[in-house]
């Protein structure tokens, strides 16, 4: 039995002299004494010599919480022949000194029985071994926008292989449609698109566009996915991408990556500078598959490539670890309706803006309006973040720099116009941003401090209606474009993506990360990591530095050759087994399986994370955690009712 000062922070308050001679007295205890740091390595010296000379089988050290130093003493248990799994920490920070600071009596009698309860369960401990599994040297990655493109490419060129997964027919995500970046004004199509061509032709990515994953099983180490490839009606190999279908195709739909602007064909590419660029077949909108009428691509694909008769394959693949990097949804303004969105149609989004604004968008870059060039511009800042009115309190955070950016090229491409910007607060966080930000305002960009709260039509311009709070006064300003920075939030399918990873949300909505300040890229289910705007919005440089650490973390952990797993989990008592099926249907970790022809439940070794969730739901009592069993559980507690009652 140790206990530990930890300076004053324990020893302040218990009277750690009085423990020590309490504990000497408690049933199996031959060795008791105090010392101020045992976590310090003469003090892990004093551990590893006690254990030698008492032949100790078990320890229990009252100490800081168990989460800061447990592997440290259970190393040193190790390093001097005892089982790791038979040391056992007393929280006597935490949950004593700290929580009673001017009560040294109750501090004392409370550290006192939480240790004759620890000593208790550790006389009862076994010496416990983990179990082990080869890894999987292949990684999934799903969603290629710049997080996965990064990430996958990352991890290829460490020398694993990487299946690639993207639900569009190209890959580039929203970086894609950008037209400059901020605040360097880098042409975005110039920065991205070398890396979705060395994605294409990387020899250790299997890029699977037009997929989606349906089904993912197993754990870290191991995992089994299944991906649906959806039925391009293009057969991907034959296709030499030399657009006479599309030139050819008669049917026209909104073009969804040109954000609704223009129109595209019933088989299209995304843009010229699509990766993977053969086309597709809108199957809801091509004549010949609704309606068996036209087959006009067909019909002038010399190479024979369109085959109508295509299939969804389903692919299967074995992979050691994931990386989540699905992205965002651009904030639907229709859900702030005084704002016009819908209604004018000089009411756009930023995304909107940048398509206009892109050299390769439907108007080549010029900022044209039904062919006329806006001459007063107003930009509304926060539309659908920090907005408890919607369900969003979060920040977008890019949406500043969005704003300045498209401000600027406002000045920039139209000589003589007007930027107007309305904004609750200017933050401009990153490298280089506070100066842009500075440029800009130089520039004429107008930036008054305040939150629209109608947009309406004057004649044939729109008036934004306004409080401008530094002024003090409401004001109106005419406009004949307005652009709505609309904020970033989880994409529609983020549940199901959850579901099928078995992965939570945090209350915002976005993929929740195992810990926000020391595992930011690690998820709660071990193997699976995040990155990009998948864990919540960033802009581009972070999610590219977050893709380069989720890489690293898979390359680590694919870099083990075998993992090894917890091995204080649940065990099954055969002979009591009812094969009922409620410790599975209780398992949040899909670790229980039921062996039909034996009639009992088995545990996943490597999926079992020791909840304890089994336990609680066995009617048999036929589940129990190791080395915290029933009958533990129940010595702990009479020692705490010993106690209590002196």
């Amino acid at each position: 039995m140790f206990c530990c000062w930890c300076g004053s922070n324990i020893g302040g308050v218990v009277d750690l002299d009085r423990v020590n001679e309490a504990a000497s007295k408690m049933p199996g205890v031959v060795h008791a004494e105090c010392y101020r740091y045992f976590c310090s390595q003469p003090g892990q010296n004093m551990i590893e010599d006690a254990i030698r000379e008492h032949e100790l089988t078990g320890v229990v050290i009252a100490a800081c919480s168990p989460s800061m130093h447990e592997g440290t003493f259970r190393k040193a248990a190790e390093r001097a022949g005892l089982n790791r799994y038979q040391v056992e920490i007393v929280n006597t920070r935490e949950q004593v000194a700290w929580v009673h600071q001017d009560e040294h009596e109750a501090a004392t009698e409370k550290a006192i029985a939480l240790i004759a309860a620890m000593v208790e369960k550790t006389r009862q401990d076994k010496p416990l071994s983990p179990g082990r599994a080869p890894v999987v040297k292949r990684a999934l990655v799903i969603g290629a926008g710049i997080s996965g493109v990064q990430t996958a490419l990352d991890i290829a060129n460490g020398g694993c292989e990487v299946i690639l997964v993207e639900k569009e027919p190209s890959i580039g995500g929203h970086m894609a449609q950008l037209s400059e970046t901020f605040p360097t004004l880098d042409c975005s199509q110039c920065i991205m698109t070398p890396k979705m061509v060395d994605v294409a032709q990387h020899e250790r990515i299997n890029l699977l566009t037009y997929s989606n994953v349906e089904e993912m099983s197993g754990s870290v180490g191991n995992f089994h996915v299944k991906i649906r490839r959806l039925a391009a009606y293009v057969d991907r190999d034959k296709c030499t991408s030399c657009g006479v279908c599309i030139e050819k195709c008669p049917v026209k739909v909104s073009s969804e990556f040109e954000m609704n602007l223009v129109e595209r064909k019933a088989i299209y590419v995304n843009s010229p500078q699509a990766v993977p660029s053969t086309p597709v077949i809108d199957a809801g909108n091509c004549l010949f598959l609704t309606e068996g009428k036209c087959g006009v691509c067909k019909k002038v694909c010399e190479i024979e490539a369109v085959d109508y008769e295509q299939t969804d394959e389903v692919l299967e693949f074995d992979v050691g670890a994931a990386v989540v990097a699905t992205g965002f949804d651009e904030f639907d303004p229709n859900l702030k309706p005084e704002l016009g969105y819908g209604r004018y149609e000089n009411v756009i989004t930023g995304l909107e803006m940048e398509r206009l604004c892109s050299s390769s968008g439907p108007t080549g870059g010029e900022i044209l309006l039904n062919g006329k060039s806006p001459k007063d511009v107003v930009f509304l800042q926060c539309v659908g973040s920090r907005d408890e009115s919607v369900g969003n309190e979060h920040c977008s955070r890019i949406c500043c720099m969005s704003t300045a950016k498209q401000a600027f090229l406002v000045k920039e491409k139209i000589p003589g116009a007007t930027a107007t910007v309305f904004y609750m607060d200017i933050r401009a966080f990153g490298k280089g941003y506070e100066e842009f930000y500075d440029r800009v305002r130089k520039m004429g960009v107008d930036y008054r401090r305040g939150s629209a709260s109608e947009i309406y039509r004057r004649k044939d311009r729109l008036v934004v209606r306004a409080e401008d709070t530094l002024a003090g006064e409401p004001v109106e300003v005419e406009a004949d474009l307005v652009v709505l920075a609309a904020g970033l939030v989880p994409r529609r399918d983020a549940d199901e993506i959850a579901q099928t990873m078995k992965l939570s949300r945090s209350t915002d909505g976005f993929i929740r990360e195992s810990h926000p300040k020391l595992h930011p890229v690690e998820t709660t289910t071990a193997g699976i990591f995040l990155a990009g705007c998948s864990q919540g919005p960033k802009d581009i440089p972070d999610a590219v530095a977050q893709a380069g650490c989720a890489a690293a973390k898979v390359l680590s952990l694919l870099a083990a050759g075998e993992l090894t797993s917890e091995a204080a989990i649940a065990e099954v008592n055969e002979e009591r087994c009812a094969a009922c099926g409620m410790c599975e249907t209780a398992c949040p970790y899909d670790a229980r399986t039921l062996d039909e022809e034996r009639s009992v439940a088995e545990v996943d070794e490597l999926l079992c994370q020791g909840c304890g969730a089994c336990v609680a739901a066995c009617m048999n009592k036929a589940c129990e955690l190791k080395n915290l069993t029933t009958r533990q559980i129940g010595s702990m507690v009479s020692q705490l009712g010993e106690r209590g009652r002196h």
